[in-house]
Parts: C-alpha cells; sequence; structure tokens
C-alpha cells in the first residue's frame, strides 16, 4: 500500500527558538536526523518514519552514523538531506559573484533595479588604514552622487518617453524602475547587497572550502559566519570545510604558467568586443537531437536512429523536430534530448549583465577578472539626457583609483570598479537550456542590456543547428514563433489558463 509522509519543511529559526524558549532546549532540532535517517534507509528494514523516528531519539547516535558514512565510507551524498536557509547582508557586489557561483543553491538578491540604491558599501579590509582607504572612499561618494542625480535626470525622462503610462499612478512604481536600473551602472561592484540563500549541506560544505582558501578577507569572513551558523546545529554533517591546496593554489599556479607562455604571444583583437561571439558548437547537432528524439521513441540503438537521421530528407527531419514542440506552451521546457548538444560563447559583457547571466547556473560559466581596457557598457538612456560625457568622466576617474590601488593590491582593485565595466567570459550551454535562456532574456520585460546578449547568442545557435533552434526567443514572441512553424495558435491547455485549477 502507497503511503507519502511529509518528514519536514524549511521552517523560520525564530520559530524554533521560540519553541525551545517555551518547552525548554531540544537536542532534536537539527537536520542531521534526517540525513542519518535516509542514510540507513538501504540497510535498515524498518519503515522510513521509524527509522526518522529513532534518529530523532538517538541525536548524538545518528551524529556519529553520519560523520562514518560522510567521512569513513564516503557517501556524501547523504548530507544533502539537510538544508539550510541563510539571510546574508552587508556582502559586496563583489563577493556576491563568488557566492553565487555554486550551482545547486538557490538564491534571491536584492535587485539594484527595483530598489533605490543608499550609500551603503564596503571598504575591503586589505584596503582599510592604508594611503588608498581614502582615495576609495571618496571614489565611491563621487559614484553615489553620480548616481542620485542620474537617476532624477532618468526618471524625468522616463516619464516624459511613457507619458501615456505615466498616466496611471499605478505604473509610476515601473518606470521608476527603468531608471534605477539604468542610474545604477555608475555605482561600484563595492555597494552592499543581501541575499536569501538556501543550500544543502553537500553543498554548503563545498562553498566553505572555497571561501576558506580565497584570498580576499571578506569571502574568508563570510565562509567563517556561515560556517559558525551551522557548526552547533548540524556538526557531523560539514566536515570537510577548512583552506585546502586544491582551491587555494591551483588558479595562482595556473595564472603564472599562462603569463609565461603568453608572454611572447602578440596580443590580437580579434572582434568588437561589444559582440558575442560563438566559438564552438556540437557538429551536426540537428542530426544528434533527431537521432536522440527517434532513440526515446523506439528501440532501435542509438547507432541505428544515426543513420537514419542522418539519411532523412529534410522535411521528415522537420517533422520530428516539429512533433516535439506542438504540444508545448511557452513556458515548457525543451524535451531533455535537446540536452545532448551543446554551444560555447566567448562574451564581453558588462557588470550588470553578468549580474543576470550568473543565474543561469545549468549553464558552464568561467569569468576573467574586471579589465577596464574592455571600455564600458552606457546605457542608451544616458545619452538621450546628454550624461553620457558625464558618466565616462566618472569612469575615468574610477579607472585612475582603480590602476593605483592595482599597482599594489591587484586583487581588491575591482571593487572601486562600475557595474558598468566589463569582463569577459566563456559559457558553455546544452540546446535546452540556451533556450530556456532566450525564453527568459529576450522577452519584452527583460532588461535591455541582457537582452542584446541573449539575442546574439540565439542568432548565432540558430546559424549552426537551424531545426534545433528553430523555435528559439523570447516568451513574449511565442505565439508568433509557433505560428510561424504551424501555421496555427499554439493550444492553451485548460489547466494553464488564471482561475482553472480546482483545489480539493
Amino acid at each position: 500500500m502507497m503511503e507519502v509522509h511529509l518528514a519536514g519543511f524549511n521552517v523560520d529559526a525564530s520559530v524554533l527558538r521560540d519553541m525551545e524558549a517555551m518547552g525548554g532546549k531540544r537536542d532534536d532540532i537539527t537536520p542531521e536526523v534526517l540525513s542519518a535517517a535516509y542514510a540507513r534507509i538501504s540497510r535498515d528494514p524498518r519503515p522510513i518514519n521509524e527509522v526518522r523516528k529513532a534518529s530523532r531519539q538517538e541525536v548524538e547516535k545518528s551524529r556519529k552514523s553520519n560523520s562514518t558514512i560522510i567521512f569513513k565510507m564516503g557517501h556524501h551524498s547523504v548530507a544533502e538531506h539537510a538544508v539550510f536557509n541563510f539571510d546574508i547582508l552587508g556582502v559586496s557586489r563583489f563577493a556576491m559573484e563568488e557566492l553565487e557561483k555554486f550551482r545547486l543553491c538557490s538564491y534571491t538578491e536584492k535587485s539594484q533595479r527595483y530598489i533605490t540604491l543608499q550609500d551603503d558599501f564596503v571598504v575591503p579590509a586589505e584596503i582599510q588604514g592604508t594611503k588608498f582607504e581614502t582615495m576609495f572612499r571618496d571614489m565611491i561618494e563621487v559614484q553615489n552622487k553620480a548616481y542620485f542625480e542620474l537617476y532624477d535626470k532618468l526618471k524625468k525622462h522616463v516619464f516624459q518617453q511613457n507619458a501615456e503610462l505615466a498616466f496611471d499612478p499605478k505604473n509610476h512604481n515601473l518606470l521608476e524602475g527603468w531608471a534605477k536600473e539604468d542610474a545604477r551602472y555608475i555605482t561600484s561592484l563595492s555597494t552592499e547587497s543581501q541575499v536569501g540563500l538556501t543550500i544543502n549541506a553537500r553543498n554548503l560544505e563545498l562553498l566553505l572550502r572555497r571561501f576558506a582558501s580565497h584570498p580576499l578577507d571578506e569571502i574568508r569572513v563570510l565562509g567563517r559566519m556561515l560556517y559558525d551558523q551551522v557548526a552547533e546545529v548540524a556538526p557531523s554533517i560539514v566536515i570537510f570545510h577548512q583552506a585546502n591546496d586544491r582551491d587555494q593554489k591551483t588558479y595562482p599556479e595556473i595564472k603564472i604558467l599562462a603569463e609565461a607562455l603568453m608572454s611572447k604571444a602578440t596580443k590580437k583583437n580579434f572582434y568588437d568586443i561589444d559582440l558575442v561571439r560563438l566559438v564552438d558548437s556540437t557538429k551536426f547537432g540537428d542530426a544528434i537531437v533527431a537521432a536522440a528524439l527517434l532513440h526515446s521513441a523506439s528501440n532501435y540503438s542509438y547507432a541505428q536512429c544515426r543513420e537514419i537521421a542522418d539519411n532523412l530528407p529534410e522535411l521528415d527531419v522537420k517533422k520530428i523536430f516539429n512533433a516535439a514542440w506542438q504540444n508545448m506552451q511557452f513556458y515548457d521546457s525543451m524535451l531533455r534530448e535537446f540536452e545532448y548538444v551543446s554551444l560555447t560563447f566567448d562574451i564581453v559583457l558588462s557588470s550588470a549583465c553578468f549580474g543576470q547571466l550568473k543565474r543561469h547556473r545549468m549553464s558552464t560559466i568561467t569569468a576573467q577578472s574586471y579589465d577596464p581596457e574592455l571600455s564600458i557598457t552606457i546605457p542608451q538612456s544616458i545619452k538621450e539626457i546628454n550624461m553620457d560625457v558625464f558618466f565616462q568622466d566618472i569612469v575615468d576617474q574610477t579607472n585612475q583609483v582603480y590602476y593605483a590601488i592595482k599597482q599594489e593590491m591587484p586583487l581588491v582593485a575591482p571593487y572601486i570598479l562600475t557595474n558598468a565595466h566589463r569582463k569577459r567570459i566563456m559559457i558553455r550551454v546544452n540546446a535546452r537550456e540556451m533556450y530556456h535562456i532566450s525564453r527568459l532574456r529576450e522577452d519584452a520585460h527583460a532588461q535591455w542590456d541582457i537582452q542584446k546578449v541573449s539575442q546574439s547568442m540565439s542568432a548565432q545557435a540558430k546559424k549552426v543547428m537551424p531545426f534545433v533552434f528553430a523555435c528559439i526567443g523570447g516568451k513574449d514572441k511565442y505565439n508568433e514563433i509557433y505560428k510561424n512553424i504551424f501555421n496555427a495558435e499554439p493550444k492553451i491547455a485548460e489547466s494553464s489558463l488564471p482561475g482553472t485549477r480546482k483545489i480539493k
């Protein structure tokens, strides 16, 4: 007989503290008991709910079991059953990039697009008390003053440009948000932010190791603070959290090697830095996905399906892809078979844009340091209000401070750079994830900077895999795309319409 038991769920820690205040200290208020119980499933004949009950009653025994299973037996996956929620405040935007590198976590960050920024910023510990501190603080003050000046002018401009929307007070927050999102391009990477983080214990352990090994003080301090919050609650499932050679030394040693190998090479600008360049893609991608779809729907081997797909006329290949799409809605993911092909892009983008692209964590992203030599991204609206010269002057002053700090403290110099400054990244995505990026970031409601990047990615993807990406585009264009392919409107499922869901 089928049974389902709710084993647990996230509860605000203050609620747990209130419970203890009223009922006394309890040792079993820890996610360790879940990890220990689930770890025993494979060898304990009792029902899971009974095993959980036993784990709650024997917390110390559960902790020893966790340590044995994770440390001695190497079954780290049991730690994934323990999940933590953190409120993280007062962290710089620069440090936030390190925090949000971890794939299998959930982040909700304070948005500079919707919230009016204040003057809060982080002065790196490495700079505090040095000859650079006053210079750093003065530059941040200039940037923040420029932010408010730009916001004031942009707000008036946006309301004038959108007079019809501005007529209704309900739209004022939206229009003010458009002004904020462009004004923020002049603010620094040291600007304070906050984020809600949900992370399981296995990923937390990895994060703590990386942070303990990090060269920046802010990152190391953040790591210690996170560890202090869980050390007493769940000591048995966060074990390997200390700094190690792999995380401390690998990239610095590769950097030294790269500088030696590339010192004699001629640096060439192969393309304009504003462009997105597709540098690699799966060859015969259309045939591979078509064969994968045939493979899932048959009993043939992949080799047989591939041979069939390679020899099909284009009309039949199109039929295969159409069959994969015809029942979709704009919110549906592509079928998993689309993950068998991938694309790699080399992209130069602003910090503001990177803040959005990095959220697509199912892709593979590696990034270089911010580099003023890559110029900056100035919002078109700044040019429309004739403040681009003013904007560039603030950036020029910022660059002077950056280079002064970089001579002695290269690791912390980027803190002074702005959201307009650029870095170069590489991103590898499978076709399924490319569709997700396109649906979300090419939509009319998406921010203009990430729109431009995703539009360029999609256009180049379609060139190398025209069948695979025939349906790509922002979700606002989905009906139009669907109609072009099928000469019909997409079918709308009754359950997808607002107000049709019935709760029993």
